[in-house]
C-alpha cells in the first residue's frame, strides 16, 4: 500500500485514473505483470502510440514501471505495477511536508534470531539448504528476494537521511508479508510484533500463509506447495500513533520514541514463539510473491523554524 500525500502526487495520480482506457490497462497488467506494449495495443486495439503515451502518463505517476523481461526470443521491455493498493489522507498539510524516501532489500537485515522451519532464496535458487539458520550469515542474503522462519526476528537498519533543522513528523514502511506454516495454509494467524529501537510499535496479525496460485512475481522453479505470496502492509507512526492500513494497532506515537538527525533507526519484526498465535514469518522482496519491491522506507519531515 502506498499513501499519497503530496500535492502533486495526488494531482497525477487523479490525472492518472481519470482515462478509463488507463484504468483497463492497470487493471490488464495487474493480471499480465510483464505484458509488453505492442501486447497492449494489440490487446485494446489501440495505436502503439496511443499505448506508449498512456503508459508514459501512468509511469510518471509512479503507478507503473518498466522493466526488462523475457520473451520467446529476446529481452524486451515490460509493464509491472508498482502499487495496488493507495491510501488518502487528507489531513496532511500537503505544502509542509517533506519526504526521505528509499527501499531495502529484504536479506540487507543487521540481525535476527531465528527458528526453523526457515530459510532464503534469491530469484534463482535457494540459499544453502531448508531449515539451517547458519545460510541466514550467508553472504549472498542480500541477493536474498524470499525469507521464512517458525520463530525469532529479523532486524534492519534503517537511514536515517534528517538533517539540523529537520524535524520526524512520521515513519512509514511498506513490505509484503505473510505468516509460515507447514507447507501452505490460508487459515493459518501469526501475531507479527514489530519495534523501532527496542520500542515496541505494535501487534498485527497475519491471517494465513498463502498458496492457492503462483505469486505473480514468484520463479517458476519455487515449488508450488511453498509460500507463493503475501499481503502488501503499510505500517505508519506519527503524532497520533502506530497504524497498519490506516487502522491503530497502538498509542505509540513518534514523540515518544524521541528520534532526531543522530538517533539510529533499527526496525524489528518479530513473531515471538510464545504469542497466542505462533504462526511465524515470511517476507516477500523483488521478484516473488504479488509486488515487486523490498522494505520501502519513508521519513516525513518538517523544517523547523530557526
Amino acid at each position: 500500500m502506498r499513501e499519497l500525500f503530496t500535492r502533486d502526487e495526488l494531482s497525477r495520480f487523479a490525472k492518472a485514473i481519470s482515462s478509463e482506457l488507463r484504468i483497463d490497462i492497470l487493471q490488464y497488467v495487474a493480471s499480465h505483470p510483464g505484458v509488453g506494449l505492442l501486447e497492449l495495443a494489440e490487446h485494446f486495439q489501440v495505436s502503439r502510440a496511443a499505448i506508449t503515451q498512456n503508459v508514459k502518463i501512468l509511469t510518471e505517476a509512479a503507478l507503473l514501471e518498466l522493466g526488462a523481461t523475457t520473451g520467446d526470443s529476446a529481452a524486451r521491455k515490460g509493464c509491472f505495477l508498482l502499487e495496488e493498493q493507495f491510501l488518502l489522507n487528507f489531513h496532511r498539510q500537503f505544502l509542509t511536508q517533506k519526504i526521505y524516501a528509499t527501499e531495502i532489500p529484504i536479506g540487507q537485515y543487521s540481525d535476527y534470531v531465528i527458528t526453523p522451519t526457515c530459510g532464503l532464496a534469491t530469484p534463482r535458487e535457494l540459499i544453502g539448504k531448508e531449515d539451517d539458520p547458519a545460510f541466514f550469515d550467508d553472504p549472498r542474503r542480500f541477493e536474498a528476494s524470499i525469507l521464512w522462519f517458525s520463530s525469532g526476528y529479523v532486524e534492519y537498519r534503517l537511514p536515517n537521511y534528517l538533517q539540523p533543522g529537520q524535524r520526524f513528523n512520521e515513519l512509514q514502511l511498506s513490505f509484503e508479508v505473510s505468516s509460515e506454516a507447514p507447507g501452505v495454509a490460508e487459515n493459518w494467524p501469526s501475531d507479527l510484533v514489530f519495534s523501532l529501537n527496542g520500542q515496541e510499535l505494535g501487534l498485527w496479525t497475519s491471517p494465513g500463509d498463502y498458496g492457492d496460485v503462483q505469486g505473480r512475481f514468484t520463479p517458476d522453479w519455487w515449488e508450488p506447495n511453498w509460500n507463493q505470496y503475501g499481503l502488501l502492509k503499510l505500517l505508519s507512526i506519527n503524532e497520533m500513533g502506530t497504524f497498519m492500513d490506516g487502522r491503530m494497532i497502538s498509542q505509540q506515537n513518534i514523540s515518544s520514541l524521541q528520534l532526531d538527525e543522530n538517533s539510529e533507526l533499527r526496525f524489528r519484526i518479530a513473531a515471538p514463539a510464545d504469542a497466542v498465535n505462533a504462526g511465524g514469518c515470511t517476507i516477500f522482496g523483488r521478484n516473488f510473491g504479488n509486488y515487486n519491491q523490498g522494505l520501502k522506507f519513508n521519513i516525513i519531515y518538517t523544517e523547523t523554524e530557526a
